[in-house]
């Protein structure tokens, strides 16, 4: 199928994609990198009558790391460029490692981190890894700007907390603390294939071995990221021994998830892959952050 009509614009500064924005609200898309918008307008899922290219728009793609040490990364920085970046590499390791699981290269070179956020698909791995990480989304329109904490960006299937005159222009996220280890696993059928579950921990000791924070988030396990709260909780103020890991993994994968069936498994089954993936990023993760503590 082809799009339905729709106007195109292409600004060349953020004022100028700003007040396109203000103009046209309800009416206009943005246009990033295109790898799930397009396929969308093609079966006319979305029909939007003003198309706003922000390909142009330099200031967006801005990836550099402050003096307070938080990373920040303009909306429309390539993940291509998030999988080979050095600063990437060294302040934000979650995600490092997590690129190479993102659809395959030709999409990477295209896609950027601010559409697959704003896309909100349940079954993508950069939603995951920005509540992982707390990172915080700048939604900029006309005349004023708000920050947003990842985990509330995400509302339900496919829908943010953006207003549709906003754009989102910024991730930031913050430092990782002294003695942290973060992982990610998932299981697709194949590989650049939506996965069937996926996990990304975050785990901080203190200088004794004893878990002070952890965060626990899956993938494709509900509308949103699904944030295991209660799980990782179990974790703080304890040693991180594989007795208690294998506990948390059964009960964030039995009381903290909503996965649905589909035609490639069952939501128990979907269950079972989320518990056995937690247990593998938290054993992972915990021995990054024991390694960090001897070095």
């Amino acid at each position: 199928m082809k799009p339905a009509p729709f106007e195109y614009k292409s600004p060349s500064t953020l004022p100028e994609a700003l007040a396109i924005m203000n103009e046209h609200a309800y009416e206009a898309k943005l246009l990033a990198g295109g790898q799930s918008l397009i396929p969308v307008m093609n079966f006319r899922l979305a029909m939007p009558t003003m198309l706003v290219d922000i390909n142009n728009l330099a200031e967006l793609t801005q990836l550099e790391r402050n003096q307070s040490g938080a990373l920040h990364i303009g909306a429309m920085t390539r993940q291509s460029s998030l999988q080979h970046n050095p600063l990437i590499a060294e302040f934000a390791p979650l995600i490092y490692e997590t690129m190479p699981f993102v659809a395959h290269q030709q999409i990477r070179n295209r896609g950027t981190i601010g559409g697959s956020l704003a896309h909100a698909d349940p079954a993508g791995e950069l939603p995951v890894i920005t509540v992982a990480l707390e990172a915080k989304f700048r939604l900029q329109r006309q005349g004023s700007e708000r920050w947003v904490p990842a985990e509330a960006f995400f509302e339900s299937l496919f829908t943010t907390s953006l207003e549709p005159e906003e754009i989102l222009t910024e991730i930031v996220l913050p430092p990782l603390p002294a003695n942290t280890g973060c992982a990610f696993q998932e299981i697709a059928r194949r590989h650049g294939d939506y996965a069937q579950s996926g996990a990304a921990v975050v785990i901080t000791l203190d200088d004794d071995g004893v878990c002070q924070q952890a965060r626990i988030v899956f993938l494709n396990a509900g509308e949103v990221p699904m944030v295991a709260k209660e799980a990782a909780k179990m974790l703080v103020g304890e040693r991180p021994l594989p007795d208690l890991l294998a506990e948390v993994a059964h009960t964030a994968a039995q009381n903290e998830i909503e996965p649905t069936g589909d035609m490639h498994g069952t939501a128990d089954y979907k269950r079972h892959l989320a518990k056995v993936l937690a247990q593998r990023t938290l054993t992972q993760a915990v021995i990054r952050a024991k390694g960090e503590l001897v070095s």
